[in-house]
């Protein structure tokens, strides 16, 4: 393999989590290799999911961050799956930083077998839909987040993403990705719309273009998820495009982190409304809230509750709801 590098170092010396960037040299196809599994770590040691949940979410964290690094704008990517089966939804969150989130919410009286796929998860009726959000972290007063919305068509997420690519986005999106309970890896691979290549260099013919996304499709399509699964991303790089010329970029290093807060509480609650906060207080004697993606625990007592609705002070929309009382 023939690297044009701009610094990149492995992830396996660095022990980060790590998002490697790439470009084929005729700026034809570029790509993306993620290892997520620290941060898969961090989501996993707090919910106790299913096996074939597990898989399913894993993999959306992955394939959140190797989106999220191609958008060039100050804010989050929210990737939602509002299911009719089983599972009744699944939510990552990644911002331009690649710091990720990442919950599901399950029938608490489903039974799920471990190699339940996609379709039995999520899609048992046919209803199911994948949501992609844009939320700019510097709204203007008024400006709304852009979501595309599409039905939930694939038999798994690289295909559920890659046809939501090719609906909302026309653009030509391969993704391999492999999750278990540790590890979390994946493959992008794009191909850029073509513009007679790079203006330094040889014109590149649409032929040529097409053709290097075809080979590159090809070899990646030999990846086997037990592969992923047990390889680090720097080998499997010099595996699959050791023939190739390729320009490799700075690596990028995803991590968890959950951007909860008491106040952010508070404002749900504002939003809930006294009288049903009253009515937790007289029950309990306080309101328990625990955020479903981290799991942190806030309480707020008969004073706490008092204070947050003497303000008029207008509650915060949170995208997507992040918290459950108890």
């Amino acid at each position: 393999m023939t690297t044009e590098t701009t610094g990149a170092v492995s992830a396996a010396a660095t022990g980060q989590d790590t998002l490697q960037k790439f470009i084929f040299d005729n700026a034809a196809v570029r790509g993306q290799f993620i290892d997520v599994s620290t941060t898969w770590q961090e989501v996993v040691s707090r919910h106790a999911y299913p096996t074939a949940v597990k898989k399913v979410l894993g993999e959306m964290v992955a394939a959140a961050a190797l989106l999220s690094a191609n958008l060039k704008f100050n804010g989050s990517i929210i990737m939602q799956i509002h299911g009719d089966g089983p599972v009744r939804l699944m939510v990552v969150e990644c911002d331009s930083d690649l710091r990720l989130r990442a919950t599901a919410k399950l029938d608490p009286d489903a039974t799920i077998a471990d190699v339940a796929t996609v379709p039995q998860l999520l899609n048992a009726t046919g209803k199911g839909r994948f949501i992609i959000t844009l939320d700019p972290a510097d709204k203007v007063p008024g400006q709304q987040p852009y979501q595309g919305i599409v039905p939930l068509d694939g038999d798994d997420m690289a295909t559920v993403i890659e046809n939501y690519m090719l609906r909302s986005e026309q653009l030509d999106t391969r993704l391999w990705l492999a999750t278990d309970d540790t590890v979390s890896r994946g493959l992008l691979l794009q191909k850029l719309p073509h513009h007679g290549g790079k203006a330094e260099a040889t014109p590149v013919s649409e032929e040529d273009a097409l053709d290097t996304w075809n080979r590159a499709v090809m070899l990646a399509s030999t990846l086997k998820e037990a592969e992923i699964l047990s390889t680090d991303i720097d080998t499997l790089m010099q595996r699959l495009f050791w023939e190739e010329t390729i320009r490799v970029f700075d690596p990028l290093h995803p991590s968890f982190h959950c951007t909860c807060t008491r106040e952010k509480v508070g404002n749900m609650l504002k939003m809930l409304g006294e009288e049903e906060v009253n009515s937790t207080l007289e029950e309990v004697g306080q309101v328990g809230v625990n955020c479903d993606f981290c799991g942190q625990h806030y309480e707020f007592d008969k004073v706490d509750c008092a204070q947050l609705f003497i303000t008029d002070a207008p509650a915060e929309v949170l995208i997507p709801p992040a918290a459950s009382i108890n």
